[in-house]
């Protein structure tokens, strides 16, 4: 069962206009219930103005997105969204920031803060429930942003590139940790992010887009048990690697483009 639906969406900027740029082109997809939808693309595809289109912060020139059966024409508060930048509120405690989103809903219940509070405990922030960001490390702000998102219990949550300002280690441990929380809640979740490893490692299915104008040049079933999602033992897998040279290849990335009087050099994992 979808919870999520894109019919031909197309987005085109200054449309009309010498300065015209088509940024989407005919890009369908549906998201199932509980899944896992990891989305990678070119730097400059167009990622980003997908997500803005399903959550509404933009219309699209064409198509349409339909979110648990309800056409998507504006932003209602219909998908949990998580940027790059955590965005916490400094002078905001880690519990009044992660209770932010239900305040802008409305009045916070005695039960919404005990829930919140609960989530704060499991999720490794027990003890600094009235700490300032300031106070925090990089993973455990992205931590409180992740929580702020699932505060709104949202039917889908958009990830967009979330773990990419971190180092690597706290970034593999955070894909652990918010892939345990996705599965354990059953949440349908959409991941943007230029790092392949960490699609194959948190999506079910992963969706790769083409040069702008952004296209679906494929997508692949990621076939793999949860005991094998560990992200530090997955790299070693004669699966992962496979699946990453695939995807490589159908990015068409170039090292070397940028040198001066050589020819571009296609990566190669060999």
């Amino acid at each position: 069962m979808s919870v999520l639906s894109a019919h031909e969406v197309q987005v085109v900027f200054n449309q009309g206009e010498p300065e015209e740029v088509e940024a989407i082109r005919r890009i369908s997809f549906e998201l199932e219930k509980g899944e896992t939808l990891a989305i990678v693309g070119p730097s400059g595809c167009g990622k980003s103005t997908l997500f803005n289109a399903i959550a509404g912060l933009i219309e699209p020139s064409a198509g349409s997105v339909f979110v648990e059966g309800r056409r998507v024409d504006r932003a209602i508060g219909h998908v949990g969204y998580m940027l790059q930048k955590d965005l916490l509120l400094p002078w905001r405690s880690v519990l009044d920031n992660i209770l932010l989103g239900l305040e802008v809903r409305g009045a916070v219940t005695t039960t919404d803060r005990e829930r919140v509070l609960d989530m704060v405990r499991r999720y490794g922030l027990a003890g600094f429930e009235n700490a300032k960001p300031s106070q925090l490390s990089g993973g455990m702000r992205q931590r409180v942003a992740f929580m702020r998102t699932l505060a709104i219990d949202p039917g889908v949550i958009l990830l967009d590139e979330p773990f990419s300002a971190l180092d690597f280690q706290t970034r593999l441990v955070l894909q652990a940790e918010v892939m345990e929380v996705i599965r354990e809640r059953g949440k349908s979740v959409i991941l943007v992010t230029h790092d392949i490893g960490e699609a194959i490692t948190m999506a079910d299915r992963i969706i790769v887009l083409t040069n702008r104008p952004a296209e679906v040049k494929s997508v692949h079933r990621i076939d793999l048990q949860a005991s094998e999602r560990n992200p530090i033992k997955l790299r070693s897998s004669e699966k992962f690697n496979q699946l990453f040279q695939t995807i490589w290849s159908e990015l068409g990335i170039q090292i070397g483009a940028m040198r001066n009087n050589s020819e571009p050099v296609t990566a190669s994992l060999e």
